[in-house]
């Protein structure tokens, strides 16, 4: 009986790189598994064609040889016939075995074993700016409880003079194989949790860890421009890893407090600025403030409250990029109080001479009492 092509097996092209061989190999191995079909037996012999097929192609050597000579190149390792071609045969074992050299990854464990090495966690440290700081930015010091690298035994867990040792149990390797049926699973090794390595002597100062808890004190520089929301990542200042494992990241997150005078959206700055009603009417010159310093507006007569002046240049320029923005001066009207005796004389003469002249002095209030009258006479009608 003829041989089968083993890319066409495995459903690849013959220019297919490794990791689309693997790929497929996956697959095949997933949807013909013995225990996937029980008492298949044409789903069987199509998993060791799949498994025979992944053994010559995944090997550098023994693919080139496939290429140039065929099935002849490799011999009978690249069956793809009856029971009797040679390869797997079909035991539950090679089953196992075949089983766990794929799928070893999802019960945990990377192909070919080794000591559990886990990365640092990362860190948050919250940190409040006044509104010029996170304008102009800043350099301020932080202090950060974390763990470290022990280093009196230079996170090896062992004392001073000695070392880990390999751990018996699993070799060194953190994990051990556990064969279930047709499944051969990879496991943590229940001795050395993990780790690959014994510590029968353990240093005094982190007992072992390899590890100790400390407060560092960092310097972090705050770019000009940040705004709530926005963080910034120190990488390698988190807490350090297990078993040799590469420390995690600190990450800055930026809160800008509030402000007595400004408050900020994007790039722009906002502020309220109340005028007497004097300055409204006959207009005049306002010292406004602005984070490089005053700057003299120049207030029309005649001005209506809730008018935006636009002060283009004197927002912020966001640390994302973009132009300095703007700031927006809106104007209230201050209505007097505490008034004495006088004073109220004052606006009751200035009332008087003003009266009969709503619709001159007063244009809006007027329009708007002249709406409401008529309102009111279609209600009646």
């Amino acid at each position: 009986m003829a041989k089968r092509d083993l890319y066409e097996i495995l459903g690849v092209a013959k220019n297919a790189s490794e990791a689309d061989i693997k790929k497929a190999y996956r697959r095949a191995a997933q949807k013909h598994h013995p225990d996937r079909n029980p008492d298949n037996a044409e789903a069987e012999e199509k998993f060791k064609e799949a498994k025979q097929a992944y053994e010559v192609l995944s090997n550098a050597q023994k693919r080139a040889a496939y290429d140039q000579f065929g099935h002849a190149g490799v011999g009978s390792s690249a069956g793809g016939g009856g029971p009797g071609s040679g390869g797997a045969g079909a035991g539950a074992g090679n089953f196992g075995d075949i089983f766990g050299d794929v799928f070893g990854d999802i019960f945990g464990g990377a192909r070919g074993g080794g000591a559990n090495v886990y990365r640092g966690a990362d860190l948050r440290y919250n940190l409040d700016l006044n509104l010029e700081e996170a304008v102009a930015g800043t350099a301020v010091k932080i202090r950060v409880p974390t763990h470290i690298k022990c280093k009196p035994c230079d996170g090896s867990g062992a004392k001073k003079g000695s070392h880990p040792t390999a751990c018996a149990t699993c070799g060194g390797h953190g994990q051990v194989r556990v064969q279930q049926g047709f499944f051969s699973l990879q496991q943590t090794c229940p001795h050395c949790h993990g780790k690959g390595k014994v510590i029968k002597d353990p240093c005094g100062s982190c007992h072992g860890q390899g590890r100790v808890k400390e407060q560092k004190i960092l310097s972090v520089k705050i770019p000009a421009g940040v705004d709530t929301g926005d963080r910034i990542r120190l990488a390698g200042e988190g807490e350090a890893g297990e078993n040799g494992g590469p420390a995690g990241d600190l990450y800055v997150q930026v809160k800008v407090r509030s402000h007595a005078i400004f408050s900020r959206e994007d790039s722009d700055l906002f502020c309220e600025m109340p005028i007497s009603f004097v300055m409204a009417a006959l207009g005049g010159e306002l010292d406004v403030p602005t984070l490089g310093g005053r700057v003299k507006l120049k207030i029309p007569a005649e001005t209506q409250t809730g008018k935006v002046f636009r002060l283009r240049g004197k927002g912020v320029k966001s640390v994302h990029g973009g132009a300095v923005g703007d700031l927006m001066c809106r104007l209230e009207i201050e209505t007097p109080v505490h008034l004495n005796r006088k004073q109220k004389e004052l606006l009751e003469q200035f009332q008087q001479a003003t009266e009969g002249g709503d619709s001159k002095h007063s244009p809006r209030s007027h329009s708007w009492f002249k709406g409401v009258k008529k309102f009111f006479e279609e209600l009646k009608s």
